[in-house]
């Protein structure tokens, strides 16, 4: 009897995709965490960035100079190089 069990339990997981969808489920939710690991790298760079600008900010009420990157019409090295190679802004 407890034969006849096993052999027809076989059978009908045999007869079944169940095992297969799981699989499949399962590789996809290894993808998606994989994927959600990579933007979490982008949110974590984007909230370091965010945080840095606050401080700017908080500086500039204080009355302290803007740092960062100078303007392009400021950028003297930029300016040089576009007029050596012939090519102008109009």
């Amino acid at each position: 009897m407890k034969e006849y069990f096993k052999r027809l339990w076989n059978a009908l997981w045999a007869s079944t995709d169940l095992d297969e969808r799981a699989e499949a489920a399962l590789k996809e939710a290894k993808a998606r965490i994989a994927e959600m690991k990579k933007e979490l790298v982008d949110v974590k760079k984007a909230a370091k960035n965010t945080v840095a600008q606050a401080k700017d900010v908080v500086d500039a009420a204080k009355g302290k100079k803007r740092r960062g990157r100078k303007p392009y019409y400021k950028n003297k090295k930029n300016n040089t190089k576009k007029e050596k190679n012939g090519s102008k802004r109009t």
